[in-house]
């Protein structure tokens, strides 16, 4: 069965654990900003919440284990209640990628006072090895998020900064988009397309937030 999943088997509940955060805390915060933007859509449908179940895809969700590459349930978002729609609608879009990479400060955060007390070296191994998935998984999701490709928010980000007429002609080959988008990631372009920028700036922000934390070591 393992030569079918993308990871290990005992590292699958650390996987579907660390999913579970960031996937929903991710969404949560694309309901949450909506609304407070004016926006009830997400909160009328149930998805102002922080309960796994309501934003996790399950097809999304499986493929992560089996080909590494899924999705969460997006959030519904009607650009109409905002005042601003241009600039709700970016703050909106940016909110999502922003609380994983929250998230994986705070990771680095914790796991580094674990290390300073000395607690991490008395830890199981399953801790560490939850604590830099965790920090990896929240910066490649806040990475390849911002990508600007539909149906990524960093796609939803341009569309936003772009002119009315230009965001027009967008919207009528999108669908276009998300082809290419799919092309690129699951098949063998990703390995000189996707995974040279994921595999360059993901480390980069990683080692970035490391070395702000490993200066109070000096």
């Amino acid at each position: 069965m393992e030569r079918f999943l993308r990871f290990p088997l005992e590292q699958i509940p650390i996987v579907a654990a660390v999913l579970l955060i960031a996937f929903t805390v991710h969404e949560f915060a694309h309901a949450y900003t909506a609304y407070k933007f004016g926006d009830p859509t997400a909160k009328n449908q149930g998805r102002l919440t922080l309960n796994p179940i309501h934003h996790l895809d399950p097809i999304g969700t499986l493929l992560i284990f089996i080909a590494g590459f899924g999705w969460a349930r997006p959030v519904p978002v009607n650009r109409y209640h905002f005042k601003n729609p241009r600039l709700a609608g970016i703050i909106v879009s940016l909110m999502g990628p922003v609380s994983n990479f929250a998230l994986a400060i705070l990771g680095s955060f914790i796991f580094f006072i674990l290390m300073v007390t000395g607690v991490s070296a008395q830890l199981p191994v399953f801790v560490t090895q939850f604590f830099n998935l965790f920090i990896w998984m929240n910066v490649l999701l806040f990475v390849f998020n911002l990508l600007p490709l539909p149906p990524l928010d960093g796609y939803r980000i341009v569309e936003d900064l772009v002119s009315p007429d230009t965001r027009a002609k967008m919207t009528r080959y999108e669908q276009y988009g998300s082809l290419i988008f799919l092309i690129l990631v699951i098949t063998p372009l990703s390995y000189y397309t996707i995974h040279p920028i994921l595999n360059t700036v993901v480390p980069f922000f990683i080692n970035s937030i490391h070395n702000v934390f490993a200066m109070f070591l000096r």
